[in-house]
């Protein structure tokens, strides 16, 4: 392998027929090519989309009160029921696997058409929340001025809020500073407390900039809610699935508000760990398309180079024959022809990496140049390095591959019938 006339012979064997060889290389070169770009695409959408979990806590449910659809205890169906903080309690008492209880509550929202907050002469529609501290821990959003709700203003009722960057825009001239200062919710003041930027991306990116959090408890107590709970948000430890403890979460709260065990419309729930897997198996399935596919288009070149070895044999039979009778034993033979093939595939394939690369770097290059937002659903495409480890020895076994049919043919051309060959 490291004899440099063993290296001439293979060079001067692939630059006999110049054009033989490079459409014979450019079926293992489109097939890596093929393989890599699919999977950059992948992995392009794969980002794009998970743009859109960003900084939530994906091991997330959220649960909340509807009618009921079956009597139950002498209790009839289409009872409507709500949540209370007593709930809130014993679900942190029943489940020790739950990172995070949030009871939250809602008023109004940005398409009401109902103005719900005043700021000196401007007024304006938005979604005010009521909030625990570790919302800010389960919902993705910086705070670029101040500070979140705390446990303090939960404990002392704090009419204080936090408000996004939507809301400042509109009741806030252009270089005025929020914080400080003071806005009316129904009729109501709170003092602003902190200004937050949404992470989240989309079509709903807007909307989101423009909602409102106060402290849960000033929520109910403002706004005379009593111990009502509009709805929680429940995340789970790493270690635990919130899809496994769902049925143990929602069995408990059928008993706490005494809902027919098997009414599985009483309390509505939307799991973002289980939709978050099905978005992961979508990917995973799309990665194995994309091998799949780089896999056959890459046979099919290697099937393309070991019959053009069997070609190059052929017409190299006198020679080998030559070979033989000098004394050449039948490895030496097999691994010329062996190496020749695998230095043709293994050059062809690495070019077919090289210029895959080169396209995934002008995609990201454009894709870097378009304004924020505009490429929501496509971001950051690439290969992870191992792939191109795992092309390479593709490679190396594709060219094994393809030069062991035409090895074993030269091995066996009898020195006699060689030599006698025109």
């Amino acid at each position: 392998m490291f004899k440099k006339d063993n290296w001439d012979e293979i060079l001067e064997a692939l630059t006999a027929n110049v054009f033989r060889t490079v459409l014979t290389a450019f079926g293992v070169f489109w097939g890596i090519f093929i393989l890599v770009i699919l999977l950059a695409v992948g992995k392009g959408l794969e980002n794009g989309v998970k743009k859109d979990f960003d900084g939530i806590a994906t091991n997330t449910m959220f649960m909340w009160s509807q009618t009921t659809s079956k009597a139950y205890k002498g209790l009839p169906k289409t009872r409507r029921y709500d949540f209370r903080n007593s709930d809130v309690a014993a679900l942190r008492a029943a489940f020790p696997d739950l990172l995070y209880v949030s009871p939250r509550n809602q008023l109004g929202n940005s398409n009401s058409g109902t103005n719900n907050v005043v700021r000196g002469t401007k007024t304006s529609a938005f979604a005010v929340y009521g909030d625990y501290p570790e919302l800010i821990k389960q919902q993705p959003m910086d705070i670029i001025k101040g500070r979140f709700v705390n446990q303090q203003d939960i404990l002392e009722r704090r009419k204080v809020a936090v408000i996004g960057k939507g809301v400042i825009s509109d009741l806030y001239g252009k270089e005025e500073e929020a914080v400080g200062t003071y806005i009316k919710i129904n009729g109501i003041n709170f003092m602003v407390v902190g200004v937050y930027n949404s992470k989240q991306t989309g079509g709903n990116a807007e909307e989101e900039q423009k909602n409102i959090f106060v402290p849960f408890t000033t929520f109910q107590q403002a706004f005379n809610y009593g111990d009502k709970v509009g709805w929680m948000a429940l995340t789970a430890i790493d270690e635990v699935s919130i899809t496994d403890l769902k049925p143990k979460i929602l069995d408990q709260m059928k008993v706490l508000h005494s809902i027919h065990p098997k009414d599985d419309r009483a309390i509505g729930n939307y799991d973002m760990y289980e939709q978050f897997g099905k978005v992961q198996s979508l990917f995973d399935i799309l990665n194995f398309i994309a091998y799949f596919v780089g896999s056959l288009v890459l046979i099919s070149g290697v099937i393309g180079i070991s019959n053009i070895m069997l070609i190059v044999v052929k017409e190299r039979t006198k020679e080998i024959g030559i070979r033989r009778a000098l004394g050449a034993t039948p490895g030496a033979i097999r691994g010329q022809i062996l190496s020749e093939s695998i230095f043709l595939t293994i050059i062809s394939g690495m070019f077919g990496v090289a210029v895959a690369t080169g396209v995934v770097a002008v995609l990201n290059m454009f894709l870097d140049s378009m304004p924020a937002g505009d490429n929501t659903m496509f971001a950051n495409p690439s290969v992870d390095l191992r792939v191109v480890f795992v092309a390479l020895l593709i490679l190396v076994g594709s060219g094994l591959l393809a030069g062991f049919i035409p090895a074993q043919t030269a091995i066996n051309v009898k020195p006699v019938d060689a030599l006698r060959t025109e």
